[in-house]
Parts: structure tokens; C-alpha cells; sequence
């Protein structure tokens, strides 16, 4: 007779089975609506075949909460991403972790902390950013009717997502990018508890981390959704402590499987960067829009800036940001941070806006 974890498992390899499968079915013509919806809402448009091509600027912010403490601002007219405007505009597109629920229904979850924001934070988010990961552990917070009305809110505010969605398919369905002849696949995993978020074969939620199923991802946006560049962005990590042996041989992986670039995010504090063979990782950019923090690390995150051309990345660096108490991030162009270019594979501290090596760079 088999025990209750054999059980368990049994139904969790069924569930993989029938998500690989359904993923495969269906991944080229959702890759290509997406695509097309993408170019469509954030203006990006290929170059034409044999024309000029330019570099192109993605800018990648951390955790983003806009309930309590950052909802309340902005119910009294506070812009979050204010400091951050002119950094913003100055991206073909912005990609942020969203790190909440929007919506109106549900029941809260059992768990320590859940996070449902208003609706109305919806036009201020999509002022800044273009493109959300829901592949987090609070999307769920609410359950499936608000993860699904999220969803909903989300296509009707024309503000695409990726690493969540309708069905498990769904969820692990790359978001395209289409840039000045550059087609970028975005993928987006959790892998931090509670694992009730991830999708199923016909329930919404988020994409899991597991690593077949990452590899796989990985390879077919090359193969099948014909990416220029793949860019996995995970959910990982242990809160408030340096990047674990599991992010570091992860990351690796998925590199050896076709990444260029690997960002993560999570712990609530920002963790080391290097490069493996070439590729850049950055293991966590901490928050961006968060409350609840004590003065300190938790109130430190990073923008990734990444300088990109159709080969991979050229440069990049980070701004860096500090929270105050209600949770609203604040510019501190003085500090020093990591930054680097790709040439010569090296990680130096310099201030983003002042004297890092994307200064010379234009849109």
C-alpha cells in the first residue's frame, strides 16, 4: 500500500507530465500572440531585416508591494516610482517583480503575511513599468478568484505578465520581447513555500521552480520561440542571507542550458553578482517597493540596468534605492554599487548615475 508522501508525489509527477505536455502544445502560439501584444503596448519594433542595430536598456526592479504602507501612500496621491521617473523613460522596458495580489475578492491564505492591493494602484504601476513577474509567494495570498481577477485586471490594463497565469502552461509561457531587431524570452519561477501557488493542468497560479522544467523552458524559447536572448528572473533564496549553494549551481545550470543573464529576487536584501562562462547572475536585487522593514538591509534594493545587443549583454550596472518607513524608494545616486560590461567579465562599484559604464549610453 502506498503511503500518503508516495501518494503525493505520485500526483505531483502527473501534474509535471501533463504541464510539460500541454506547455509544448501550445507554447509557439502563445509566444507569437504575446510577442505581437508586447510590441503593440510598449512601442518596441524590430529592425528591419539587414537594417541598422542599435543597443537596447532593460531595466529589472526587485520586489514591488503596493498594499499597506505603499497602498496607503498612494491612496493619498503618492507616486512610489517618482525618484525613479527619468530612469524609467530612459529604458525600452521596464520589468518589475510584482509582489502582491490586485484585487478586490478572495479570502486571505493561513500564512504569516498577505499582501492584496486596490485596483486603483494599477495606472501609477503602468506609468513605470512595462512587462510583471508573478512568479512570487504572495500572488497567491488570496487564493484562485483573486490570483484569476488579477489576471484579468491585468489584461484589461494592457500590462503584460509572465511566470503566472491561467493554467501551468500558461504559467511557464515566456513573455517575448521584440526590441529593435532583438527578440528576448522573459521566464519567471518561485520556488519559495508555499507550493499550493504553483498552476495545475486547469487551475491558475504561479510557475514552480523545477529544474527539468526550467531546462526544458530554457531550450525551447531558443528553439521554438526563436529568442535572440533568454533572461530567467526566480523567486529564490533565504530571506536576509547571502546567495545559497542552491541559487549559485542553479544559476549555473541554467546558464550551461542557454541563459544569458540569470536575475533573482526574494531574500529582502540584495546579494552578490558574478559571471559564469561569460553570463552575468545577479542572485537577488532586493526590494524596490516594500514596508515593514527595519532600517537596514531590508530597505536597500536595486534597478539592474542591462545594456544588450542581439549577441548578449554589452554593460550594465545598479541604482540604488532605500526605502523609508511607509516603503516608498528613494534615490541614492551617491552610492556606490555593483556594475560591469561584459569585455572583461569583471564587478566594480560605481555610481550608477554618475560614472558607471552605461553613462555614455542613449536610447
Amino acid at each position: 500500500m502506498k503511503t500518503s508522501q508516495q501518494r503525493s508525489m505520485a500526483s505531483i509527477g502527473a501534474i509535471l507530465i501533463f504541464c510539460a505536455a500541454a506547455f509544448w502544445s501550445s507554447i509557439g502560439s502563445d509566444t507569437r500572440s504575446r510577442a505581437t501584444e508586447n510590441n503593440r503596448q510598449n512601442g518596441a519594433g524590430a529592425a528591419a531585416p539587414g537594417g541598422p542595430q542599435s543597443d537596447l536598456l532593460l531595466v529589472f526592479a526587485g520586489d514591488i508591494m503596493l498594499a499597506d504602507g505603499p497602498g496607503k501612500a498612494m491612496a493619498k496621491g503618492v507616486d512610489p516610482f517618482a525618484e525613479f521617473a527619468e530612469i524609467f523613460k530612459g529604458a525600452d522596458c521596464n520589468i518589475g517583480n510584482l509582489e502582491c495580489v490586485i484585487a478586490t475578492g478572495g479570502s486571505p491564505i493561513k500564512k504569516p503575511w498577505v499582501f492584496r492591493a486596490d485596483p486603483k494602484v494599477l495606472p501609477v504601476l503602468t506609468r513605470h513599468i512595462n512587462v510583471v513577474s508573478l512568479a512570487n509567494n504572495h500572488t497567491g495570498d488570496f487564493g484562485h478568484s483573486a490570483f484569476l481577477e488579477q489576471l484579468d485586471l491585468l489584461e484589461k490594463q494592457k500590462l503584460p505578465y509572465f511566470g503566472g497565469g491561467r493554467n501551468c502552461a500558461h504559467a511557464r509561457t515566456p513573455h517575448i520581447l521584440e526590441i529593435k531587431g532583438v527578440r528576448i524570452a522573459l521566464l519567471g519561477y518561485n520556488e519559495f513555500k508555499p507550493r499550493i501557488f504553483e498552476a495545475g493542468p486547469n487551475w491558475p497560479g504561479t510557475a514552480w521552480s523545477v529544474d527539468e522544467q526550467v531546462v526544458a523552458d530554457i531550450q525551447a524559447a531558443r528553439t521554438i520561440s526563436k529568442a535572440d536572448l533568454v533572461i530567467p528572473f526566480l523567486h529564490w533564496g533565504s530571506e536576509y542571507d547571502p546567495a545559497t549553494d542552491r541559487q549559485k549551481q542553479f544559476a549555473r545550470l541554467m546558464i550551461d542550458s542557454g541563459a544569458d543573464i540569470v536575475v533573482g529576487g526574494h531574500p529582502h536584501v540584495t546579494q552578490a553578482t558574478e559571471y559564469y562562462k561569460g553570463k552575468l547572475i545577479v542572485h537577488s536585487i532586493g526590494n524596490f517597493v516594500f514596508d515593514g522593514f527595519e532600517e537596514g538591509p531590508g530597505r536597500i534594493g536595486w534597478l539592474l540596468r542591462l545594456r544588450l545587443n542581439k549577441q548578449g549583454l554589452v554593460a550594465w550596472d545598479t541604482v540604488v534605492a532605500h526605502m523609508d518607513g511607509e516603503g516608498i524608494p528613494h534615490l541614492m545616486q551617491e552610492t556606490p554599487s555593483p556594475s560591469g560590461t561584459a569585455a572583461n567579465e569583471t564587478v566594480d562599484d560605481r555610481r550608477a548615475l554618475v560614472d558607471s559604464p552605461l553613462t555614455s549610453f542613449r536610447k
